[in-house]
């Protein structure tokens, strides 16, 4: 069946779904082209050697937003469904694969902080090229969001638990449960290592900034994400947001909660959240109320404000405003806040560099941190909520500079 998906490619010279459409620029018609000769190794070890995470951003990419959305098909509607063909490649190469170095040991030694997505891709690149890695995470397993913030739903964790026996087989020391910043400084770091790369994304759930979000009914998506047994939820919740973590905030609630709302203060059309996850959350009984915003929460709920979109006359630029005396109290027995996240600045102490107009990590020419020299940053940490994907592509760029910067 996906040797027919396969046959309808047209192998593009200039493909769309390559070029244009996906962030780490998988080279699609050279694997569709080994597929469909039945050379699934090779193909896999090119998916791999670009993207070691291929067998994960294939399930839980945005493809409506890249590869399949980007495929020239997709003009008359039928674009070929590529991420189930790399599904089938990666699972075969993925689990038989051992980690093997490229190159000769070099003697150089670099701290990998934070072994989520982008922490798992530059481990793999900096070891393959000869470098000796130490790998460091706040919690006691590696994965980061994989692990502890995507849904067993969506994303199997074996596809997770694979890298901790790869990366145990040739040696790589993984430190998990220790905090850089707390439990070990980040100078300490850098004089005991030749490099730092940090990838520990974005950890912090953005504030409502409304009066009442103190109170118990109130939870952190992040925190629920982490473990969602934990919480009681009662018999009616509300999440608040349309990113992806809302998407996957809601289906995991819908599942312990029979009535789980989400609230949005825009439109379906505005939400950053993947189309089929709104589809597949609302096929699970979620409900959607649009055109919501939060003003206040009490002990019996949530008070939501109407929004309206507003098209102004010279621009015709579209915005959304808050309709004042709207205001309606939504009874409900939890809260559960996914509107962002933001980056932990923790792991630089007090010496806190240069950070964007959002608060994110600022960053150079090959993602160096400038005011460092020797420490690097790719992921969240630097991009904000990201795709996976999106993080591998910012690590591979993190990691050229580590090898630039260390020859």
């Amino acid at each position: 069946m996906k040797n027919n998906e396969a046959r309808r490619c047209l192998l593009c010279k200039k493909p769309g779904c390559s070029v244009l459409g996906c962030p780490v620029h998988t080279a699609i018609p050279d694997c569709i082209r080994l597929y469909r000769e039945d050379r699934l190794e090779e193909a896999g070890r090119i998916l791999f050697d670009n993207n070691p995470l291929t067998a994960i951003t294939s399930r839980i990419c945005d493809w409506k937003k890249f590869c399949y959305g980007s495929c020239i098909l997709n003009v008359k509607k039928i674009p070929v469904r590529w991420y189930e063909i790399e599904q089938e490649i990666s699972d075969r190469y993925l689990f038989t694969h051992r980690l093997e170095r490229k190159s000769a040991r070099n003697g150089k030694s670099v701290a990998v902080v934070g072994a989520g997505p982008a922490g798992i891709a530059a481990t793999i690149w900096l070891y393959e090229a000869g470098y000796d890695i130490a790998l460091y995470d706040s919690n006691p397993r590696m994965g980061g969001v994989l692990r502890y913030g995507i849904p067993p739903f969506r994303l199997d964790k074996k596809y997770v638990d694979v890298f901790e026996r790869m990366f145990k087989e040739p040696g790589i020391d993984f430190h998990g449960g220790v905090r850089i910043g707390a439990d070990i400084s980040l100078n300490e770091l850098r004089e005991t290592y030749d490099a730092v790369f940090l990838a520990v994304g974005a950890e912090k759930s953005k504030a409502l900034g409304i009066p009442g979000e103190e109170l118990p009914l109130v939870i952190s998506a992040l925190e629920y994400l982490k473990a969602p047994a934990s919480f009681d939820l009662g018999d009616r919740t509300i999440v608040i947001g349309g990113g992806n973590v809302a998407m996957d905030t809601c289906r995991t609630a819908v599942r312990r909660c029979q009535d789980v709302s989400v609230y949005y203060r825009k439109t379906f059309e505005n939400m950053p959240a993947n189309p089929f996850e709104v589809a597949e959350a609302q096929r699970e009984g979620v409900r959607f109320v649009t055109f919501r915003a939060p003003v206040a929460v009490t002990p019996e709920g949530i008070v939501f404000r109407e929004c309206e979109n507003v098209v102004d006359p010279e621009s015709g630029k579209v915005s959304t405003r808050i309709v004042e005396g709207t205001d309606a109290l939504v009874r409900c027995d939890s809260i559960i806040v996914a509107i962002s996240e933001s980056a932990d600045l923790g792991v630089f102490g007090g010496d806190i560099p240069e950070t964007t107009p959002f608060a994110y990590v600022a960053v150079g020419e090959d993602n160096v941190i400038p005011s460092l020299g020797d420490v690097f940053a790719a992921g969240d940490f630097i991009l904000g909520p990201k795709s996976v994907v999106e993080a591998v592509e910012s690590a591979r760029k993190a990691v050229e500079g580590i090898k630039a910067y260390l020859s």
